[in-house]
């Protein structure tokens, strides 16, 4: 059926109550009073977000459609093939094509078929969205309409604008740490890798380190956004599209929040450059972007105008004509959590007291003021602001007029990989190198962040190319990795510096304080305090270690990561003369509930391990023993203390973090000597990731025995019990139940059963997700392994069809004295055969 222009009555006006107290039946009604071109332009307005958010439940949709004649036979199976095919993007795309090629009647049953989907949390989101668009939402859907074409006497300047801009943006400047080339020059399109950006933001409190929570959390969205609950956004649907929360044409703000080094700034300069080159938002007839970090040197009062030609001085006296058309303008500002003047948009006094507002890109004003009037469309109404941000800053925005909220989760899956094949040139030394952070789930999860992934391939990469690394050992924990970051720069510009120790202990002096202040901006004044000379950045070893800024106002020092100021923090701890009492200084910095320190004290645990000093004692001379000493028993005394403290929540996360202090040890006497008699552990209920459990594993390694694991409804998966796996069989009384082991955990608990040396006495696997499927791995298992005799397997999912097996696991296993079964799906026959089995076993105790 031809699409026009006919429209019927508003289908919102007589509908709003019902919306509100049953919304299934109000969506229906809303859809009955849709005309079809009206069901077009919804179809077309959602059509990006309704290919993620249908892609769980294209088999039943294509079903439905199949069902009422929609789709034929031949088009039902080429659907639900891709899905069978774990494809199911495309065939959620598929689908769609032949619902829009179909017509209108294809497009409403699809419509109304929606509203019977059962539990797709996207499309529940966006049917909930559509009943919040306000009176008039198909006005709201062409909001991008009618905008005048840029007049000619501004074609010229919005050219010169784009090419200038392109010019900006189209490289990447990489440093390498190499001798001959301190700074690599990259095509950005040749380097950039896609990151994931969800239409959310988590929560926007932060208590822990942001960087150890968000790694953390990262983790479990990571998981949430493989099974399709987290919608993706791309950077060219930030603006009017259907993710916009806009009420108005006033203009739409978008927040952008993400960690350090996870790629907000790289992601605006490739925001710019496809701008700029036209492929995307053509809608904008110009677009300026700030950073922060740069606006802090401004300490006067100016005006939007000033403020954009001091950037852009090309465009003279026209930006008045620029400002008559607001909504074709975009600004952007990069790295509010940089910004030295805190803009409280909770503060009434904003919207009471004229000094505080900016109306007018003539008014001059705080850079606060118009930033705010910006956000909040009190100034230049109708124009669109970018705001990017770490989470720390981000309550900033509660109160803000934000349209759109999204989150860079980092790299997902095979971005990784392809982060690494962009990296390195020669594919044999990337894959080397993705091979060895793969096997290594420390490095692994660490490669969410773009900015680690760069650290990565800058510290691993010679233990693949150069002949003299060969030998070497590839660092496997946190500390070593960055020891051989700071060991690539002595190597290569150490001979540039009179006393590279000196220097070293300098920039960590003023880490440190960074650190304590939770200051990552630094200028002349803070080099020169600690008698660091501006100067001596013409060292390309200065260059390595600080990165500096140069603004049309000032000069600025950052270091390249967050994580690598606190590394050169923790190492000027082993490097200064005076060291003072280490213990009471660590302690100090542990008692600090913000979690401010907690990467620079397992930096400084790592730093008195032979293993990760010895490279750089090489350039740098002895690690002070005295501090060494003194660190070691500060970690001793923790773990100790934290030991038998595992009754609360923070009590096993404190014993877990103190894991932690071990393994970046790798100090096996310490671990020996402090855990190597323990006989309970218990962390059941505390959510573990796999780098826990991987750190977890090596800890009870350097143990004899552990007489009782605890490790109940910890959240641990197939890739977590992986990370355990090793250590399991050292385990008297081990406590798995509630966690989703699956089948394939069983295999996993078959090797530590099968191991010669394993002392697993009783094994808890209630509630495991458990199926006929593993039956028999596990009486394989169970059939060489002398140590087992109380095993539960109460409340998992085998049926009848398990009842052969267990009936010879229960006969041939002889030690096996009680076994579980309730709460499973036996029959009355199958539960009276395995009861049975007692009479053939008088010790033992069969529960069904």
């Amino acid at each position: 059926m031809a699409e026009g222009p006919n429209r019927g009555e508003d289908p919102t006006s007589s509908t709003r109550m019902r919306m509100e107290t049953d919304p299934n039946t109000a969506i229906t009604e809303f859809l009955t009073k849709c005309d079809d071109y009206q069901l077009f332009q919804l179809t077309k307005f959602y059509r990006d977000r309704l290919e993620q958010a249908i892609e769980e439940g294209v088999e039943g949709l294509s079903l439905m459609l199949t069902g009422e004649d929609h789709f034929s036979g031949q088009e039902y199976h080429k659907v639900t093939e891709l899905a069978e095919k774990a494809n199911r993007t495309d065939s959620s795309k598929l689908l769609l094509n032949l619902v829009m090629e179909k017509g209108s009647q294809a497009r409403r049953k699809m419509w109304e078929s929606f509203v019977k989907m059962y539990r797709l949390p996207k499309l529940d989101k966006i049917l909930k969205e559509i009943q919040e668009l306000g009176p008039d939402p198909f006005d709201y859907m062409n909001i991008g309409r009618g905008l005048s074409e840029i007049p000619n006497h501004l074609k010229d300047v919005q050219l010169k604008h784009k090419e200038t801009l392109r010019v900006q943006t189209e490289t990447l400047r990489v440093n390498t740490i190499l001798i001959k080339e301190k700074v690599k020059i990259f095509q950005l399109v040749n380097l950039y890798t896609e990151l994931t950006v969800i239409s959310t933001v988590r929560d926007r409190t932060l208590v822990e380190h942001e960087l150890l929570a968000r790694g953390r959390d990262h983790e479990e969205w990571r998981e949430k956004h493989l099974r399709r609950e987290l919608e993706k956004i791309r950077t060219d649907q930030l603006f009017q599209s259907s993710f916009s929360r806009r009420k108005s044409k006033s203009g739409s703000s978008v927040a952008v929040s993400g960690v350090a080094g996870i790629g907000k700034t790289t992601m605006v300069q490739k925001i710019v450059y496809d701008w700029a080159t036209g492929k995307i938002y053509p809608h904008f007839q110009f677009v300026f972007s700030f950073k922060f970090r740069e606006l802090n040197a401004i300490n006067c009062r100016i005006n939007l105008r000033n403020l954009t030609l001091d950037l852009y001085p090309y465009f003279g006296n026209i930006l008045g004509e620029l400002w008559k058309n607001p909504e074709r303008l975009l600004f952007i500002f990069d790295g509010l959590d940089e910004f030295k003047d805190s803009i409280d948009f909770a503060d009434n006094r904003r919207n009471t007291e004229p000094q505080y507002m900016c109306t007018d890109p003539e008014d001059w004003c705080e850079v606060s003021d118009i930033v705010y009037s910006l956000i909040q469309h009190k100034l230049l109404p109708g124009c669109s602001v970018l705001v990017t941000s770490r989470p720390t800053a981000l309550h900033l925005l509660e109160k803000a007029e934000i349209s759109v909220w999204a989150e860079i989760l980092g790299f997902v899956g095979e971005e990784r990989k392809e982060y690494f094949n962009k990296f390195f040139e020669d594919q044999v030394v990337a894959a080397a190198v993705f091979k060895h952070v793969e096997e290594n789930e420390i490095l692994y999860t660490m490669c969410y962040n773009p900015s680690y992934c760069w650290i990565l391939g800058l510290s691993l990469g010679p233990f693949f190319t150069q002949r003299d690394r060969k030998h070497q050992r590839v660092p496997k924990t946190i500390t070593q990795l960055y020891s051989y970051y700071i060991y690539n720069i002595l190597k290569n510009h150490g001979r540039e510096i009179e006393s590279p120790r000196d220097v070293l202990l300098k920039i960590g002096e003023m880490a440190f304080t960074g650190v304590s202040e939770k200051k990552i901006v630094f200028r002349n004044g803070d080099l020169i305090k600690y008698n660091l000379q501006p100067s001596q950045f013409l060292s390309g070893f200065m260059m390595e270690l600080l990165q500096r800024d140069d603004s049309a106002q000032s000069v600025v020092y950052t270091f390249p990561h967050l994580t690598i100021q606190e590394f050169v923090a923790a190492l000027a701890q082993f490097l200064t003369p005076d060291p003072g009492d280490i213990r009471k200084l660590l302690s100090e910095a542990h008692s600090k509930e913000d979690g401010r320190f907690e990467i620079f004290l397992r930096f400084v645990v790592g730093l008195s391990s032979s293993q990760s000093a010895r490279p750089l004692e090489e350039f740098l001379g002895p690690f002070l023993h005295q501090t060494i000493c003194g660190v070691i028993d500060w970690v001793k005394e923790k773990v100790e203390g934290e030991i038998g403290k595992t009754e609360s929540e923070t009590g096993k996360w404190n014993l877990l973090n103190t894991f932690h202090y071990l393994f970046e040890s790798q100090n096996k006497t310490l671990a020996r000597v402090t855990v190597g008699s323990v006989e309970t552990l218990t962390f059941n209920g505390l959510r573990l990731t796999p780098i826990d459990c991987a750190v977890l594993s090596h800890v009870i390694g350097l143990c004899d025995t552990i007489k009782f694991l605890d490790l109940e409804n910890c959240y641990i998966q197939c890739e977590a019990l992986q990370r355990l796996g090793p250590a399991l069989h050292k385990c008297q009384v081990l406590r798995l139940a509630s966690n989703k082991l699956g089948d394939s955990g069983v295999k996993l608990l078959s090797a530590a059963l099968r191991n010669p040396d394993c002392k697993i006495q009783k094994l808890d696997l209630w509630d495991v997700s458990l199926s006929d499927s593993c039956t028999d791995d596990l009486v394989s298992a169970l059939s060489t392994n002398r140590s087992l005799t109380v095993l539960d397997l109460g409340s998992n999912s085998f049926t009848d069809r398990s009842v052969p097996a267990l009936r010879s696991l229960i006969l041939t296993s002889r030690n096996l004295e009680r076994i579980w079964l309730w709460g499973n799906q036996f029959s009355s026959n199958g539960n009276r055969h395995l009861e049975s089995l007692q009479e053939f076993r008088p010790r033992l105790r069969v529960g069904v």
